[in-house]
């Protein structure tokens, strides 16, 4: 198997209009440019708006904490080995507060051994949801209890916004920033 980036930056003289449009729009928002997941889909511009602008209020808006949000895209990272995204957010996990043993067992596949209580109930939906592709009446209701109904549905986002950026990622083998840990990937 290539490990050869399929989608490379497109260089500006080779994007159509649109491209340029959708490039100058992220370039003027809170990412600064066209990085990561976006290279890819600048393929499908009206695509890579549209989930950028998802992407943009789960990243800064919602109602999740960053400590939260950030533990949410480690656990989907992880489960796509999606190196470009575990290199980008486990630094910002840990400055928003998660503990670095945490990022080390996600790293290494397990479920982090001491977590915050609401952390807990994070990995615990994250993981049920991808393994059963829906949750139990009690994983559900602990975690309405934690996070509210509209922490569900960002979580949700969350899960499902960066589970489509990983398969971006991961099809395009959009390579991770240099000098970054990569993760292994199971067997």
């Amino acid at each position: 198997m290539s490990h050869l980036d399929r989608m490379p930056p497109l260089e500006r003289a080779a994007m159509n209009e649109a491209q340029r449009k959708a490039a100058d729009a992220l370039a003027a928002g809170p990412r600064g440019g066209v990085k990561g997941p976006f290279i890819p889909l600048l393929r499908s511009p009206e695509l890579m708006d549209r989930l950028q602008r998802v992407g943009e209020y789960l990243r800064f808006d919602s109602s999740l904490q960053p400590r939260i949000s950030e533990f949410l895209m480690l656990i989907v990272s992880r489960q796509w080995t999606q190196q470009f995204e575990w290199a980008v957010h486990a630094p910002l996990a840990i400055r928003a507060g998660l503990k670095r043993e945490a990022v080390g067992d996600l790293q290494e596949g397990r479920r982090p051994a001491d977590l915050q209580p609401d952390e807990a109930v994070a990995y615990d939906f994250c993981e049920e949801l991808v393994r059963n592709r829906g949750v139990s009446d009690a994983t559900y209701r602990r975690t309405v209890e934690t996070f509210g109904e509209r922490g569900v549905m960002d979580m949700l986002g969350v899960i499902g916004y960066f589970t489509a950026m990983s398969m971006v990622l991961n099809v395009a083998r959009t390579p991770a920033p240099d000098g970054s840990t990569a993760l292994a990937s199971f067997p």
